[in-house]
């Protein structure tokens, strides 16, 4: 049996590229969003329990994800005629100080290691800082043993900075975060 790079054998066929699209969410995104909000897996990052119902996460996506300035529904184009239905969500989040804001994403488990989770990075960072006025400075914070997550902010682009030590309590859990970050100046790196 030969090797992969084996002379005479043809290398792998590469995995084509996942095309991404970011948009607004809208009321009627509830149900595809309970495909990620509801698992546990999906959710154990998040500062969000996982919901067991479509009504409180109505709730949440009226009074708190339409109004805030920079939340969108991460969608795949695929041709299969559910290119608008979103398959996680990434926010960029403005914090007291207006020149920096906090990235976050969600996927649901059916896409996850696909590439979907770097794509939609790459877009938010293509076009947010040319939409948050003043904004110079998009920061991550991972959970240390998440290192899916942070290879996903490498592979954009992001600089990992630190480990933040007994950095924040998450889900009742004292938690250690690594920071990463990607100011205005950084190029989104494509593979």
């Amino acid at each position: 049996m030969e090797q992969a790079g084996a002379q005479g054998s043809q290398p792998p066929a590469k995995k084509a590229a996942v095309e991404v699209t970011l948009r607004r969410f809208t009321l009627a995104d509830v149900d595809a969003m309970m495909a990620w909000a509801s698992d546990p897996e999906a959710s154990a990052p998040c500062r969000w329990d996982p919901y067991t119902s479509t009504e409180p996460l109505l709730a949440y996506l009226r009074d708190a994800v339409l109004p805030h300035p920079w939340f969108r529904a991460i969608c795949l184009a695929g041709g299969d005629g559910d290119d608008d239905r979103p398959v996680g969500a990434i926010s960029v989040s403005p914090t007291e100080d207006g020149c920096r804001a906090e990235l976050g994403y969600v996927l649901a488990r059916a896409h996850w290691g696909k590439g979907v989770a770097t794509a939609a990075v790459r877009r938010a960072l293509e076009t947010v800082f040319g939409e948050v006025e003043g904004l110079l400075r998009v920061e991550a914070l991972v959970d240390v043993p998440n290192v899916a997550s942070q290879r996903v902010l490498e592979k954009a682009g992001f600089t990992r900075e630190a480990v933040l030590r007994r950095y924040c309590v998450l889900k009742g859990r004292v938690k250690d975060m690594v920071i990463h970050s990607f100011i205005s100046t950084d190029t989104v790196i494509h593979d």
